[in-house]
């Protein structure tokens, strides 16, 4: 494949027909030249050549203009290509940042959630009653998810240890009742037990003369 049937540009396809033009006039009129001395090159050149000769050389200086103005044009639009490309080249730069920032983060949460898979919650180690007991005391969560079933389990559970929290708070109050109780009947005891001091010890001179009489 030729130079010329890879260029598919219109500008610069006529960049190069204009220079193949140029050339071929300008190998035309060194040709018309060259006949025109090839005699004598001390002999004048007949009129009708020089006319033709200045024509040829009037079409070249033409064709030579024009391929300098189409030349400048490709240039000026090589230049604005150029341009194009470095600004087009920067977007595609900056999205490529931006995917391999995407890229990063991905792997960045997929390692979170991988952690988060592989995190042992405190939930799990809870001591719930097996999920056959729970569905058989609450059926109503047969049709449940996972997630739903384990949050109605969890929610079982804390009723039942408020259940009995609140049981232990009554035990114990009754315990501290109980033992205020006791308390006070051993204090009762020990005043009697010292009124019943006193009493014998009042009684002592009675009973001496009870024996004394007797």
């Amino acid at each position: 494949m030729t130079t010329e049937a890879r260029i598919t540009d219109p500008s610069l396809a006529a960049v190069i027909e204009t220079s193949r033009a140029a050339r071929e006039q300008a190998q035309a009129l060194v040709d018309l030249i060259a006949q025109a001395t090839a005699v004598d090159n001390n002999a004048p050149i007949p009129g009708d050549v020089l006319t033709e000769i200045s024509r040829q050389q009037k079409l070249l200086i033409t064709s030579i203009a024009h391929l300098r103005g189409l030349h400048r044009a490709a240039h000026f639009r090589a230049r604005d290509t150029k341009s194009k490309t470095a600004e087009a080249r920067h977007e595609v730069d900056v999205l490529h940042l931006q995917l391999q920032n995407l890229y990063y983060e991905q792997r960045h949460l997929e390692g979170e959630i991988a952690a988060c898979e592989g995190f042992e919650h405190t939930y799990q180690q809870l001591p719930l009653i097996p999920v056959e007991d729970f569905l058989a005391q609450h059926p109503e969560h047969a049709e449940d998810d996972e997630n739903a079933l384990m949050v109605a389990r969890i929610n079982h559970e804390r009723a039942e240890r408020e259940a009995l929290e609140q049981q232990r708070l009554e035990l114990q109050k009754r315990k501290q009742k109980l033992i205020a109780e006791n308390k006070k009947r051993r204090d009762d005891l020990a005043n009697l037990d010292k009124d019943l001091e006193k009493f014998i010890d009042a009684a002592k001179p009675i009973q001496k003369m009870f024996e004394k009489v007797v």
